[in-house]
C-alpha cells in the first residue's frame, strides 16, 4: 500500500514564505517561538500559546502581533495541512538582528509545519548538567546549549540532559519540563524556567479532577526521596524518567497514567 505524502508548507505573515526570506533566518538568532501538535484539525491549549507569544514579544521587541492576527495565522495553517501536524509559530523583527531597528516597526509572523510527534517512547535517563538558560522564562531561538548538553549526555549513555542551577535546583531538561510525583502529589520544580504551554494544560486539569500540586525546589538529595519523575512538552503529557544522574526514579505508572489522563480532559479549539 502506497504511503500518503503531505507537503508541509512555510508561510510569513499569511503568504508562502520564498527561499530568499528563509535564507535570511536561517542563522537568525532573535527570536521567539511557540510549538504547536495539531490533531484531528484542533489545538488544545491554544490560549496558552497566544498568551506565550504575547508575553515574548512585549519582552523582546517592546510591542506584540495582535491575537486576532496570531489566530488567522495558526487557522490558515491547521486548515492547509492534514488532519494532523506539527506548527511551529515563531515572531521576529523583519528589520533583522544586532541593529536597534528590531526596536521598531511592525513583527512579522513565520508558521512552519511539518509532520506530527508524540515524542519517543520512553522511560529516558537524564544525565544532571549544571546550566542556566539565558532568558530561561522566553522560549527563544538561537539555544545552542541544549543540543550540546543532549550530544553530551547521550555520550555519557544516557538519552537525555535535566539542568541544575548555581543553587543546586532542578529546573528543566533540554526541551522538556520536568515534573515529579511523591505518591500522593504532583511537584512541579521551583527554579528559573521555562513554562511549558503543556505544563499549563496538565496543571489546570489536575486542578479541576482534585489532585493536589504544588512547587517546590528540587535537590538531588530531595530526589532521592521521589516515586516518579517525568517529562512534558507539546509532543506529551508525559514520558517516564527511570534515572537522573545517578539516582534510580521507581517506576510509576499510575503517575504517568494521571498527566495523559489529565491532558485528555483539555478541550481543543478549532484555531
Amino acid at each position: 500500500m502506497a504511503t500518503e505524502t503531505h507537503h508541509y508548507p512555510a508561510a510569513i505573515d499569511g503568504r508562502p514564505a520564498d527561499a530568499a526570506e528563509l535564507t535570511a533566518l536561517a542563522f537568525a538568532g532573535f527570536a521567539h517561538f511557540t510549538a504547536i501538535q495539531v490533531r484531528d484539525h484542533r489545538i488544545k491549549g491554544l490560549d496558552l500559546h497566544l498568551k506565550r507569544l504575547h508575553g515574548a514579544s512585549i519582552e523582546f521587541f517592546g510591542r506584540a502581533v495582535p491575537e486576532e492576527t496570531l489566530r488567522a495565522r495558526i487557522r490558515a495553517a491547521v486548515d492547509a495541512g492534514p488532519a494532523d501536524q506539527s506548527l511551529t509559530v515563531t515572531v521576529y523583527s523583519p528589520d533583522g538582528e544586532f541593529t536597534a531597528d528590531s526596536m521598531q516597526g511592525d513583527l512579522s509572523v513565520l508558521v512552519r509545519s511539518g509532520p506530527p510527534s508524540n515524542g519517543p517512547k520512553g522511560p529516558l535517563r537524564l544525565a544532571v548538567v549544571e546550566h542556566e538558560r539565558p532568558l530561561a522564562t522566553i522560549k527563544h531561538v538561537g539555544e545552542s546549549g541544549k543540543t550540546y548538553y543532549l550530544h553530551q549526555a547521550i555520550r555519557q549513555g544516557y538519552d537525555d540532559a535535566a539542568f541544575i542551577d548555581r543553587r543546586g535546583h532542578l529546573s528543566e531538561a533540554t526541551i522538556w519540563n520536568l515534573v515529579f510525583w511523591d505518591g500522593q502529589a504532583v511537584i512541579w520544580p521551583k527554579a528559573e524556567m521555562l513554562t511549558g504551554t503543556m505544563m499549563g494544560t496538565v496543571q489546570r486539569q489536575l486542578e479541576r479532577l482534585g489532585v493536589p500540586q504544588r512547587q517546590e525546589e528540587i535537590t538531588l538529595d530531595r530526589l532521592k526521596t521521589l516515586s516518579g519523575a517525568a517529562v512534558l512538552n507539546s509532543w506529551t503529557p508525559g514520558i517516564a524518567v527511570s534515572a537522573i544522574g545517578s539516582t534510580a526514579i521507581p517506576d510509576a505508572e499510575a503517575f504517568i497514567s494521571l498527566l495523559h489522563r489529565a491532558h485528555a480532559a483539555e478541550p481543543a479549539a478549532r484555531g
